[in-house]
């Protein structure tokens, strides 16, 4: 019977990973396609919508998985937080789930809007699902953008710990997903030139997946033909690992013992902020 509890109760993890993941795909893609091939909008409103949603992303899947939405951040949590080690692969495939489907909606909604600005669907509008070295235009090379997912995520990781961390001056629990959306927006703004914040494997694999299925040819190479969808998988899982290093490092060990931590990964009862 406990055996049954519990797969039913991972199943429930799994489908909140899903459904976060994809309310963040479904704003966050759909900005992208709105400014590159309607013209409306610029970078600071890519930002906000992707901020906003994780923010809302998060609160959707809080309570039931913890939101982790990136399997960077449930490899960083398996590494350093004590999270499931079982658990890191479905969660890492609800997430690209998620994001996969989500893709697809905003590929089905905004088809006409993107064929008319790319009949080709070549690299020019390939960038509405998937990231690309230099935004698909600056002089970046592949490891220049890997060096700046790794620099992105580790800043992810380590500003997500601080503020998730009940030991530390976490907002309440009701906050802590619009914090936490204000940490990407910022990242987006400041971090967004030389590999497109990416920042999370499911984020551009799912999309980058359903692009490829439906006509973008290209989607597994950059700009100058190389291959490139391995870039925003690799570099965010060893950035990850880094942030919560580094975290652990320079500020967690120095905190007081909680008396009654949450499990972590999971959002504990209203008024103490997530694990």
């Amino acid at each position: 019977m406990a055996e049954r509890l519990k797969g039913r109760g991972l199943v429930g993890e799994l489908a909140a990973e899903f459904a976060g993941t994809m309310i963040l795909i479904l704003f966050g893609v759909a900005v992208v396609a709105q400014v590159v091939a309607a013209g409306i909008g610029d970078h600071d409103s890519i930002a906000w919508a992707w901020g906003l949603g994780v923010t809302l992303g998060v609160y959707v899947a809080a309570r039931t998985s913890g939101a982790h939405l990136n399997p960077a951040v449930t490899i960083a949590l398996a590494a350093f937080k004590g999270f499931s080690w079982r658990k890191v692969l479905p969660y890492s495939l609800a997430q690209t789930a998620g994001a996969f489907v989500a893709a697809l909606i905003v590929r089905f909604n905004y088809g006409e809007v993107l064929q008319k600005a790319d009949p080709g669907l070549t690299i020019k509008t390939q960038g509405v699902f998937s990231t690309l070295p230099g935004n698909g235009s600056l002089p970046i090379g592949t490891w220049g953008a890997f060096r700046d997912q790794v620099i992105g995520t580790a800043i992810l990781l380590l500003l997500v710990l601080a503020v998730s961390d009940a030991r530390n001056s976490a907002p309440m629990a009701n906050l802590a997903p619009f914090v936490v959306g204000l940490i990407v927006v910022a990242i987006g703004m400041a971090w967004g030139t030389n590999a497109g914040y990416a920042i999370n494997p499911a984020r551009d694999f799912g999309p980058r997946l359903a692009s490829y299925l439906t006509g973008y040819e290209t989607a597994w190479q950059d700009q100058y033909g190389q291959l490139y969808f391995w870039v925003p998988i690799v570099a965010p899982v060893i950035g990850g690992l880094i942030g919560a290093f580094l975290y652990q490092l320079l500020i967690a060990r120095f905190l007081p013992p909680e008396e009654a931590a949450p499990e972590v990964g999971r959002v504990p009862d209203e008024g103490a902020a997530p694990a």
